[in-house]
C-alpha cells in the first residue's frame, strides 16, 4: 500500500510539473515543425502585458493544454520586449497581445491570430480544431 501511495504521489507531482516544450527560437521551431510534420503554435507576448502573463500562469500551465501542445504542436514563443525574432507579416497582423498564431510547418498562417487571454477549456478546444484541420489537410495533400 505504501509503495502504491508513493507511486501515485510521484505521478501527480510529475503531471503538475509538466511544462510546454518551447522551441529555442522561431527559426529552430520552424525547422523542428518541418522535420516532425506538425503545426506550429506561435505566441507573441510581452512581459509587461497582463493578459500574456495571465495566459502563462493559467492556461499554459493547464495539464491538458500542456499535454496537447507537447504531443501535437511545435511551440514557439517570441517576446516583444526581449526583441525576439517575429516574422514581419505576423508582427504587422497582430494588433494586440498576446497574439496566438497557428502556423503550417513552413511558417504560413493557418488562420488569423487569436488575440488576448483564453481560458484553458476554450484554448484546448481551439487546439483540437487546429490539430484536426491540420491532419485533414495533410491527408488531402498526399
Amino acid at each position: 500500500m505504501r509503495k502504491l501511495l508513493i507511486v501515485a504521489l510521484l505521478l501527480t507531482t510529475s503531471l503538475m510539473a509538466q511544462e510546454i516544450h518551447w522551441a529555442k527560437d522561431y527559426q529552430d521551431g520552424i525547422i523542428q515543425a518541418q522535420k516532425e510534420h506538425k503545426p506550429v503554435l506561435f505566441i507573441i507576448s510581452s512581459h509587461s502585458c497582463k493578459y500574456c502573463l495571465l495566459l502563462d500562469r493559467t492556461t499554459l500551465k493547464d495539464a491538458k493544454v500542456v499535454q496537447t501542445i507537447n504531443k501535437n504542436f511545435v511551440a514557439i514563443r517570441s517576446w516583444t520586449d526581449k526583441r525576439d525574432y517575429i516574422p514581419v507579416a505576423l508582427a504587422q497582423n497582430t494588433p494586440g497581445l498576446p497574439g496566438i498564431w497557428f502556423l503550417l510547418p513552413n511558417g504560413d498562417p493557418m488562420y488569423q491570430p487569436l488575440l488576448g487571454y483564453a481560458k484553458a477549456e476554450a484554448f484546448s478546444q481551439a487546439l483540437d480544431i487546429v490539430r484536426k484541420e491540420f491532419i485533414k489537410n495533410k491527408k488531402r495533400v498526399k
